[in-house]
């Protein structure tokens, strides 16, 4: 078996290259080594790290890839970003580290060895480098060689061309990240999903508590996410001049985070009026209406991959109109509620349940709810949610949706503890076709996020850099307009 997937790859050496010009292409190169002091960022937190993963699972192999690159169209692939956990347990965060993987060998009463099988970079004595358009360094930039590699991380490095040994003649008890590399599935002789998904949930459990270099890593990106909010209400006159203002929303905003990061950390939603109203709307080609408001969730993804998730919802006018307002102010005091219920030894849920409450009884104050919120918010019925369908909250890292992974007693039916990180976000959903609504609320899409870090006495406010009021964004914008 081979991992070589540029012999595999249709194209990807079919430049006409006469034997003249082929060795030419192999003379006089000067050597360009990487600075030799170089590490990655952060890079004293992973032994820690692979140590606490090493414990779980003593005595087996334990195999997480980084992942391939995905073909967009034709020769053209996809922006390469490392699987999270590959990427938690190395520091590894390039492009540049697409196919590669990390396995830990059992080592006995040392725990594992990390060892790390990656593609070095193209050597001049060979063709891959000017032929190659998936990896050739002409094409698509310098890597580390194997040394430069292991200084980095400091880590065993190997090629990997090498990596298909591990799977022949006799093997320690081994698991596999499944589902990131389908030729690393497929390699392996024997599979078995119920351990593959005890691997997974611990690499997404071990990373539900935050350390201090990691909440730096957030915090930043929270801040660069500040910027970019800033920057879509000063480009908000040009944005409603045109046809599909939504998108000149969304590249505004994914401009500052391309020139801050490493991008957004999710595709950028920017619902104008009853747009808001789905969930999950990224097709973003709508005209902006200034009678209407604005649902813009973004967050900036840092070149260490740590992703912020923001959400205001915006008058695009400058002010909001008393539905709006009414409407809005509820979201808010369902937000001050969730947040107020963060602290260590909380359960996951009750932030929600917390901010359901009081939707819940809007609802039922303004009349949408036709039955006494208590009854609403029963497990048997849950009628409110027809206008709130979501949850109200979700863990953050390297992924927006972070841990996705944990077993439910670890996550969704567990306990907060003093490190973790997490948005709080409930919203009003109020279709533009439900006739439960009286008319002027038909449309309304409102949500507001926040990101939240638990302290050892509640949660600190991340993002408290943005307005949350109604009158504070109203203030807010008229400034960054003027």
């Amino acid at each position: 078996m081979t991992f070589r997937q540029a012999d595999l790859d249709t194209g990807s050496h079919d430049l006409p290259v006469s034997p003249a010009l082929d060795a030419f292409m192999g003379t006089r190169w000067a050597a360009s080594p990487l600075p030799a002091d170089r590490r990655v960022p952060g890079h004293s937190r992973f032994p820690g790290r692979r140590a606490r993963l090493s414990a779980a699972f003593p005595g087996e192999r334990l195999v997480v890839p980084a992942g391939r690159l995905k073909v967009r169209c034709n020769d053209l692939d996809h922006r390469f970003r490392p699987h999270s956990a590959y990427a938690w347990l190395t520091g590894l965060t390039g492009e540049d580290q697409a196919d590669h993987v990390l396995v830990l060998e059992p080592a006995g009463p040392a725990g594992h060895e990390p060892v790390l099988y990656l593609r070095p970079r193209s050597p001049r004595d060979g063709a891959e480098f000017y032929r190659d358009r998936r990896y050739g360094e002409f094409w698509v930039g310098r890597r580390p060689d194997l040394a430069e590699a292991a200084q980095l991380t400091g880590l065993r490095t190997e090629h990997l061309d090498d990596l298909g040994k591990l799977f022949t003649g006799s093997q320690p008890p081994t698991r596999v990240l499944a589902g990131v590399d389908p030729f690393v599935d497929a390699g392996r002789p024997s599979r078995d999903p119920l351990a593959d998904g005890e691997l997974a949930a611990v690499l997404s459990e071990l990373r539900l508590v935050k350390d201090t270099w990691e909440i730096d890593q957030l915090q930043l990106a929270v801040d660069h996410t500040v910027l970019g909010f800033e920057d879509v209400v000063r480009a908000l006159p040009a944005a409603l001049r045109h046809p599909r203002g939504e998108r000149w929303i969304e590249g505004v905003f994914d401009l500052r985070a391309r020139a801050e990061g490493n991008g957004t950390g999710y595709t950028t939603i920017a619902a104008s009026g009853a747009h808001a109203c789905v969930l999950h709307w990224i097709r973003n080609d709508g005209a902006l209406d200034p009678g209407a408001l604005l649902l813009l969730d973004a967050g900036v993804e840092t070149d260490t991959l740590y992703s912020a998730d923001i959400t205001r919802t915006l008058p695009l006018g400058g002010t909001f109109s008393p539905v709006q307002r009414q409407a809005y102010e509820l979201v808010l005091a369902a937000q001050t509620a969730g947040i107020a219920a963060l602290r260590p030894g909380a359960r996951f849920r009750d932030f929600h349940q917390a901010a359901m409450r009081v939707i819940a009884e809007g609802l039922a104050d303004w009349g949408v709810l036709r039955i006494p919120a208590d009854q609403a918010l029963a497990e048997d019925n849950g009628l409110h949610r027809r206008y709130t369908l979501c949850g109200s909250g979700h863990m953050l890292g390297l992924d927006y949706h972070d841990c996705a992974k944990a077993r439910a007693d670890r996550y969704l039916d567990g306990t907060l503890e003093e490190g973790m990180v997490l948005t709080v976000e409930p919203g009003l959903y109020l279709q533009p076709d439900d006739e439960t609504l009286p008319l002027e609320l038909q449309g309304l899409g409102i949500r507001i996020e926040d990101d939240l870090v638990i302290t050892s006495d509640g949660a600190r406010l991340m993002s408290d850099a943005l307005p949350r009021t109604a009158e504070e964004i109203e203030s807010w914008m008229a400034d960054l307009l003027s």
